[in-house]
């Protein structure tokens, strides 16, 4: 197959040209959208579709969303950009997430106040208390005390805890 726009040889399966990035007649893949998923959102489902879109865990988006506007000193600007988003990315009624990789978690088993340490830990597929170690570090090295137990207290709050995530049933064949 040729690419229209740049003539060059494109790979029978592609559905866009690797040289230019422009579609490739006949390709099947519709263009993927960024939508609000009210029905997976905590909010108004702007983290859900941020998460969708580029295929990863939704808590990952939350917390960078967190950390984002808590960090510079901006959480208005946060709270701001959150509601700006709300207003401008269209919803997506009816539907749901089709993400079924790795999931951030707190952990149910392997904690010692809500689990959010030992939940990273088995993220990472690291040992719990190198991440507990790490968190009470950078907690403690900038003079930040307070700021470690709000952020470990932000991450309580968005990191669901084991039990209430659902883990895809494979149906028998």
């Amino acid at each position: 197959m040729t690419c229209r726009q740049c003539h060059k040889d494109v790979e029978v399966d592609s559905s866009y040209c690797r040289f230019c990035g422009a579609a490739v007649e006949g390709s099947t893949t519709p263009p993927r959208l960024l939508r609000r998923l009210p029905a997976e959102g905590k909010i108004a489902g702007v983290c859900a579709g941020v998460a969708e879109y580029f295929n990863v865990d939704v808590t990952l988006v939350r917390l960078a969303w967190v950390a984002l506007s808590i960090v510079p000193g901006l959480l208005l600007g946060g709270v701001l950009a959150y509601a700006v988003a709300w207003l401008l990315i269209p919803e997506a009624a009816g539907m749901r997430t089709t993400y079924a990789g790795k999931r951030l978690t707190r952990s149910a088993s392997n904690k010692k106040v809500a689990g959010v340490c030992g939940g990273l830990a088995e993220y990472l597929g690291v040992d719990a208390t190198v991440v507990r170690g790490v968190w009470v570090v950078l907690s403690i090295y900038p003079g930040a005390v307070i700021g470690g137990i709000v952020a470990y207290l932000i991450a309580w709050l968005v990191i669901p805890s084991t039990d209430s995530v659902l883990t895809p049933v494979s149906s028998p064949a």
